[in-house]
């Protein structure tokens, strides 16, 4: 990713990114995000990278030989160092809806932080709120204060978080909004796009601030905004 796009997208919500890409579609319809209400650790700052995908569950205990459960926990960790820059854990817990485990607390988070990865993205739980690393965002489903059983079920595969499928490699904004994947024939447009829907957002809200807004001065700034839609 260039790095200008990053810093951009970094800078920005999730809802101007969503509707950056259909300015670079060219189009309505875009759907390739989050459904539902999500929390996140940090409201004011956005996730960006690549997927590494993973899966728990924390409801029961494991019934694998311990063994065989402490290397893909070592294998997840692994995997997680490894992924390609910039990175964004994300993990389906297989418990949802009744999630219990909260992965995402202050001793995970900061070990994923040191890997270097931008954040998590899960539908499962995080805790610690007064503890958790600065500029590590975690996007999650719920809060709880314990760990259950958590254990690691498998590693990148494609994963489903509040109805958006997340694979291996996509490449993800999330925020306090919820989350979105890229597509990857916008990335070379999305910049533009981006600066695009920010000015001619601007035709319409600045007028708006300005004391004395009436009819007539929205008539003529939609006029604007309508114009510079096309």
């Amino acid at each position: 990713m260039p790095p200008d796009l990053l810093d951009l997208l970094s800078h920005v919500d999730t809802p101007t990114v969503c509707n950056a890409i259909e300015v670079a579609q060219g189009k309505r319809g875009f759907a390739a995000f989050t459904r539902g209400t999500m929390l996140c650790s940090e409201p004011g700052r956005a996730i960006v990278g690549h997927a590494v995908t993973a899966q728990i569950a924390a409801l029961a205990p494991p019934t694998e030989p311990p063994e065989i459960i402490r290397a893909r926990r070592m294998a997840y960790y692994k995997a997680m160092h490894d992924g390609p820059k910039p990175s964004v854990a994300v993990v389906e817990d297989l418990d949802y809806p009744q999630c219990i485990g909260a992965y995402w607390g202050e001793v995970n988070t900061t070990i994923h932080k040191g890997f270097g990865m931008s954040g998590a993205l899960t539908n499962g739980v995080m805790r610690d709120l007064g503890d958790l690393p600065d500029g590590f965002p975690v996007v999650a489903g719920s809060i709880g204060p314990s760990h259950g059983f958590v254990h690691v079920r498998s590693l990148g595969e494609p994963v489903t978080i509040f109805g958006l499928t997340i694979a291996q490699g996509d490449l993800i904004h999330a925020d306090r909004h919820g989350a979105l994947v890229i597509p990857p024939e916008v990335v070379p447009q999305l910049a533009g796009a981006i600066r695009k829907l920010l000015e001619t957002e601007r035709l319409i809200l600045d007028p708006a601030r300005q004391p004395g807004f009436d009819f007539a001065a929205f008539e003529a700034a939609w006029a604007a905004f309508e114009k510079a839609r096309t």
